[in-house]
């Protein structure tokens, strides 16, 4: 019997043995299986997450940020051990004892599941293997991913630490609100750093891996206490907080960002503009946009934010200026239905969810709540209700007529019903005394349908300083200054001097303003100037002086197209320019960005100069990839200077014309300003050169100017080009919207004289004929040009060039004193007609400083 029993039990025994090996030799089999192909988990070491990129101001100031997936990077040794605490016990609370995965834990779940039949079915995942998943494998919930996630997790423990693989977690995982990792969170859901965290904020965001939706602090704010509290209490058992933190942190409310208890970050950073958005679409193109989005960059703009903000103020108060003109009132579109009006609570919550521009400096939109018999009661965002409530007066309103639906306009308004319907989304702004800043009344102000662009660049460096591309980023992204290609009129004949001078001709040069006729691919083009009229043998520097195009085709073709062209290529006005003579006249399309620059070259003296918005860029590790400043600085590496020397600064910058070219056609220019189209809109306390540009029917308005050390440049025009109206200049609505930026530049930069190069020497002519004048001659009439020695320059009449065009027999040399003729006058044409020109420009032949 006994030895039946023991056979028995050795036979048990012996199939036991054998299923427990047949089954060891099966896993093994399944796990060396799998086990192959395997992704290579020692690349963890060199993990390189996508981190945000942001961009700084020169002084260090935080402007801006850019990120596919939200993420700040934080090294296991910055990452405080509360928060390490909160995560260890809500995911793993065995992490640092186990090799990767949890038998006790796998139990444990197997265990739960068989009691509840399957319908209580938890992961049994450690730390390390959610990293493998994260990281090496897909999230397929499958046994195949799970056997490959155990075989992973206790390889790479043999390869990391335990803090790298924490690390790797804590900064890869994804907890909401487009935020990835520990530190983006901290900032996202309560606008602090991680160091920063209270108890039972880490608790709060440890509980977001399992479902970070389902655990919203709002609309799911009962879930996500629940399971705060559950991280707590894991935490206090673990020995991780006491029993004070645990209660005090028990009883906390749960306030985050997302609740309004808390601002939001992207509260502390200005609104973005164009200025940010040209970076990132610049660099984007340059570094490629996986690496601007995801590359951690560290980016130094060169944008200077007081000078950005008075760029704007200038030019929306120049575009505003031109709306308000026009009388026309189109508001917002934008309405709130009327059942949304009720209690305060109810319109303010309406209104805060309307899109309309909010960065604009001084305005707020508000809704119309009431109208009365001649005034309109508003509701203001962000500025609490008064007593009797904010109110637009009738006064405000007379201004403007109303567009219709049919694109006609209404009667002129005489009180606010005429403009304004209950429901109306508008925006306002306070009106105050200039005296004393008091608050006179609200005023309603709406977004101008015209649009433009302003820059301002360092004409030394090329560091953009100030770049606005409309008047508002948030009703239009579309950047004008850089994106939108228009005619630059007139703002282009200096390109034409330039070539000029650098090619032989003088100041002095007299040029025949005399009416001309060209055969166009079978049509005759008879380019006007502005005035419609014609003024005979003129200097150059008066053709520039008062804009004339006749005097800029003559000198165009005297010196040739190809040449011109050529010049404008290498200024980079243009990629290829097409050698038509109306180009003369700024016929072809370019940016304001690419204009501005080239004015730079004019005032630095002729040095090629690239515009830029970036200083510096620097990678992850703080490696700079990118520097725009090539120059040398030959005594910076030494220790200490001799009292009053300054370090010197060595350019190796291609020189794009001549010294003395740049310098006179910069004298040249100065004349616009002092008395020429730009005198009475530019007025500024230091030497200031520019050139005015107005296109065919004034569709394009331009300036572009200098001083010695900052150039600018603005041009407005509707998106799809149409006549501005009559009046319509550049000198007129550009010329004071440089005037007012430079005024504030120049007191921060300051300007002088302009550097005068060597090799030339002063001689007075007379601006109006060109004769040669005494050394001691004055009066208005005198301007002592500059001229490149060893040159005997031909003074007055002998130095008349007609360009290959006949002139007219009956025009006299331009005299001294003469302005623009008030009547007409009969000429004779290059084919031998009479024609009579009048007093004033056609617009629908050419404009101020025009086109054709």
């Amino acid at each position: 019997m006994i030895r039946f029993i023991l056979s028995f039990f050795g036979s048990v025994f012996s199939l036991i043995t054998s299923g427990l090996v047949v089954a060891a030799l099966m896993v093994g089999a399944i796990f060396w299986m799998y086990a192959r192909d395997l992704p290579n988990h020692e690349e963890l070491a060199n993990y390189a997450p996508k981190t945000i990129s942001r961009i700084y101001s020169g002084e260090g100031r935080l402007i801006d940020e850019f990120a596919e997936e939200r993420r700040l990077f934080a090294p296991s040794d910055e990452i405080p051990d509360l928060v390490k605490a909160a995560f260890i016990s809500a995911e793993d609370k065995n992490f640092y004892v186990h090799k990767g995965y949890d038998p006790r834990g796998m139990a444990s779940a197997f265990v739960d599941a068989v009691q509840s039949r399957g319908q209580n079915l938890r992961g049994a995942s450690t730390i390390t293997q959610q990293v493998m998943k994260n990281f090496l494998l897909s999230g397929d919930r499958t046994g195949e991913r799970k056997i490959k996630e155990l075989i992973l997790a206790s390889r790479i423990e043999k390869t990391l630490s335990k803090d790298q693989i924490l690390e790797l977690y804590l900064n890869e995982i994804f907890l909401g609100q487009n935020s990835y990792g520990v530190a983006a969170a901290a900032q996202t859901y309560f606008n602090k750093t991680l160091s920063e965290l209270a108890p039972q904020e880490a608790a709060y965001l440890a509980a977001l891996p399992k479902a970070p939706s389902t655990y919203h602090p709002v609309r799911e704010a009962e879930r996500a206490l629940s399971r705060r509290n559950f991280v707590l209490r894991e935490m206090f058992e673990n020995g991780f907080i006491d029993q004070a933190n645990y209660d005090a942190a028990l009883d906390a409310p749960l306030l985050t960002v997302q609740n309004g208890d808390y601002p939001a970050f992207r509260e502390s950073l200005p609104p973005r503009d164009y200025f940010t958005d040209e970076i990132r679409r610049q660099l984007s193109r340059d570094f490629g946009e996986g690496e601007f989005f995801g590359g951690g960059l560290t980016i130094r703009a060169t944008i200077e934010p007081e000078m950005q903000t008075v760029a704007a103020k200038a030019l929306r108060s120049g575009l505003e200026k031109y709306d308000r003109g026009r009388g026309v009132w189109r508001g917002t579109g934008v309405t709130i239905p009327t059942d949304q009006l009720g209690a305060e609570e109810n319109w303010r919550a309406a209104l805060r969810g309307v899109k309309v521009s909010r960065d604009i400096e001084g305005w707020y939109p508000a809704v119309v709540l009431e109208l009365g018999n001649s005034s309109a009661r508003i509701g203001i965002e962000s500025v609490a209700e008064d007593e009797d409530g904010h109110w637009i007066p009738a006064k405000d309103v007379t201004w403007a007529r109303k567009q219709l639906e049919d694109g006609k306009l209404g009667k002129k308004a005489t009180k606010a019903s005429d403009l304004l319907a209950v429901g109306d989304v508008v925006h306002v702004r306070q009106m105050t005394k200039d005296s004393d800043g008091s608050f006179i009344r609200w005023t309603l102000r709406q977004v101008p349908e015209v649009q433009g662009g302003f820059m301002a660049m360092d004409v030394n460096t090329g560091r953009v300083i100030a770049m606005q591309g409309g008047f508002s980023y948030q009703e239009s992204v579309f950047n004008r200054a850089t994106q939108a290609t228009r005619q630059p009129g007139s703002s282009f004949k200096p390109l034409v001097y330039a070539t000029a001078l650098d090619s032989g001709f003088s100041p002095a040069t007299i040029v025949i303003d005399a009416p001309i006729e060209i055969d166009s691919g079978g049509k005759i083009w008879r380019p006007k100037n502005a005035s419609n009229k014609f003024y005979g043998p003129t200097p150059l520097r008066t053709g520039i002086e008062r804009s004339r195009n006749l005097m800029t085709v003559r000198l165009a073709q005297e010196i040739g197209m190809d040449t011109v062209a050529r010049y404008a290529e290498r200024f980079g006005v243009y990629d290829r320019m097409e050698p038509f003579l109306a180009n003369s006249l700024g016929s072809q399309e370019t940016t304001l960005f690419r204009m501005v620059a080239s004015y730079a070259m004019f005032a630095n003296g002729g040095e090629r100069v690239e515009p830029t918005l970036v200083d510096r860029v620097q990678d992850r590790w703080g490696t700079t990839i990118y520097r725009h400043d090539t120059r040398s600085c030959t005594d910076c590496e030494l220790a200490s200077l001799e009292p009053g020397k300054s370090p010197e600064i060595v350019s190796n910058r291609e020189r794009v014309i001549n010294a003395i070219t740049a310098y006179q056609l910069t004298s040249m220019m100065r004349g616009v300003v002092d008395r020429g189209t730009a005198s009475g809109s530019v007025n500024l306390p230091v030497p200031t050169a520019g050139k005015t540009g107005t296109t065919n029917d004034a569709k394009d308005v331009w300036f572009v100017g200098f001083t010695s050390n900052i150039v600018a440049g603005c041009y407005i025009g509707y998106d799809v080009p149409r006549s501005l109206g009559r009046g319509a200049s550049g000198g007129g609505m550009c010329g004071p919207v440089f005037d007012a930026f430079m005024e504030e530049a120049t007191k921060k930069y300051g300007g002088g004289k302009f550097k005068v190069p060597p090799g030339g020497r002063f001689i007075k002519i007379d601006r109006f004929s060109g004769a040669r004048l005494p050394n001691d001659a004055s009066g208005d009439f005198v301007v002592a040009e500059y001229f490149r020695d060893g040159e005997e320059p031909i003074f007055g009449i002998g130095a008349m060039i007609d360009g290959g065009f006949a002139m007219g027999s009956n025009l006299p040399l331009f005299g001294r004193g003469e302005g623009e003729p008030a009547t007409g006058s009969e000429v004779t044409t290059a084919t031998g007609r009479k024609a009579t020109v009048g007093p004033k420009a056609s617009f629908g032949s050419v404009s101020s400083g025009g086109l054709y």
